[in-house]
């Protein structure tokens, strides 16, 4: 491995220029990340709908204070498990909306994709913001008013 990055750099050194991902890879990857961050959703999506249940029902009002911090904290967990994958996913689109603004005559797909930057930087702070809201009102739920 250490040899193919030397022969790498020296090929990128002799040539005197990046080597670049052709926008169909770079585009795959993009669809990766986002189903990365879809598929992230997925187990907090049920781990709420299970709390929501649960509280709709009057479950928590005679549960245990254990039983009720356990709750809280899967729902902390699994949470942060999600959240940091999702950020990861972001971070990744950003550094390929570089790459991609890079590649001369772009699709109009790769086009679009490259000026999303700040959709994406947006998503990022949604996440964070959203994560905190629902962990606020997963608490609430959990140990009432």
């Amino acid at each position: 491995m250490h040899l193919t990055f030397k022969v790498s750099k020296r090929i990128t050194e002799f040539l005197g220029e990046e080597t670049l991902m052709e926008e169909k890879s770079l585009i795959k990857l993009w669809n990766k990340n986002r189903t990365q961050i879809i598929q992230a959703q997925v187990a907090p999506a049920l781990v709420l709908i299970a709390i929501v249940a649960l509280a709709a029902i009057g479950s928590f009002e005679s549960a245990s204070d254990g039983a009720k911090y356990l709750a809280i904290g899967v729902a902390a967990v699994t949470g942060i498990l999600a959240t940091i994958s999702q950020y990861a996913a972001v971070r990744e689109g950003e550094a390929l909306i570089v790459d991609l603004r890079k590649v001369q005559n772009p699709s109009a797909l790769g086009a679009k994709i490259a000026e999303s930057r700040g959709l994406v930087s947006l998503s990022a702070i949604a996440i964070i913001g959203f994560d905190i809201a629902i962990f606020a009102l997963v608490v609430w739920a959990v140990l009432g008013a």
